[in-house]
């Protein structure tokens, strides 16, 4: 029986959309620049999970610290950020795979 990756990597195929990480705040969980991330809207967020939003007019990603309002960077040479009232914040769902591209490839 064939793999497919559909199957593999994707739970709930509606609710699910890929993006790309950008940057190296999150190195030390092993995610790293160009890697693809699989994110997933339907996943109720939980304590301490990888997640992408929009902060600040920008996205995102870091971990969540959901009992102090934190979003964390996984590399000490980037700030976290505290979730505030007054800072735009919003989470559009949790990371449950990221991907390594080893070859660039020209996609057009």
């Amino acid at each position: 029986m064939p793999l497919s990756l559909d199957d593999l990597l994707i739970e709930h195929p509606s609710a699910t959309f890929i993006g790309q990480a950008k940057g190296e705040s999150m190195q030390d969980i092993g995610i790293f620049d160009g890697d693809i991330l699989v994110v997933d809207r339907y996943l109720v967020v939980r304590n301490l999970d990888v997640i992408v939003g929009s902060y600040k007019g920008e996205f995102i990603c870091k971990i969540i610290d959901i009992k102090i309002k934190l979003l964390i960077s996984a590399n000490p040479e980037h700030e976290s950020a505290l979730i505030t009232t007054n800072e735009s914040f919003t989470l559009e769902g949790v990371v449950s795979r990221s991907i390594r591209c080893h070859r660039h490839a020209n996609i057009i």
